[in-house]
């Protein structure tokens, strides 16, 4: 996605992955889309991640860090996936729907982060705007730009991101991994 998103796409996502999660829950099929309604940029190739909170709890969490599919299928999956699926919670509640809110990230195409040492690393990272994955052998994880506001410091975010991929909070420091960076255009229901 190279262009920023309108309000009106922006609240057609919102919808329609509420929409969404909210079919999910219930175990209900999801409704088909009107295409016609949906204009070009919500048809095109997407990567999303649809984010859940309760009272600014992380709820769940999940999506795609390559575009594979319409941005409007990627965010409906997610939304469900977030809600059912995601391994860290049980799955949602019905009585738990109305306290929700949703946040929906759109990703840029990662791309590789170059670098020679640790402290290089470190320094070629931008807090608060970089999505950052880390990958080692079979091992992956992602934190969203979002992420450095709970972790603000380099290190520690990348201790953290480390630990997420199942790996010693150090590796990063004394092992080259493959790093890749990546911007959102993030969005979420308000009150």
């Amino acid at each position: 996605m190279t262009d920023q998103l309108t309000d009106g796409e922006k609240q057609t996502l919102l919808r329609l992955a509420r929409e969404a999660m909210e079919h999910g829950v219930c175990g209900k099929k999801l409704p088909p889309l009107d295409d016609a309604s949906l204009t070009p940029r919500l048809r095109e190739q997407g990567a999303s991640f649809v984010t859940i909170t309760i009272a600014g709890d992380l709820r769940g969490c999940i999506g795609a860090l390559e575009a594979y599919q319409p941005l409007v299928d990627d965010v409906r999956e997610h939304a469900v996936a977030a809600a059912l699926e995601d391994p860290r919670f049980s799955p949602v509640a019905q009585t738990e729907l109305s306290r929700i809110k949703l946040e929906v990230s759109c990703l840029t195409a990662p791309h590789p982060l170059e670098y020679s040492t640790s402290e290089d690393l470190l320094a070629r990272l931008h807090p608060h705007v970089d999505g950052v994955i880390l990958k080692s052998d079979f091992r992956r994880a992602t934190f969203l730009p979002q992420v450095w506001e709970k972790i603000p410091d380099p290190e520690d975010f990348l201790d953290h991101l480390c630990a997420k991929m199942g790996a010693k909070s150090s590796l990063w420091r004394n092992t080259k991994l493959q790093v890749y960076v990546y911007q959102v255009e993030e969005f979420h229901e308000m009150d």
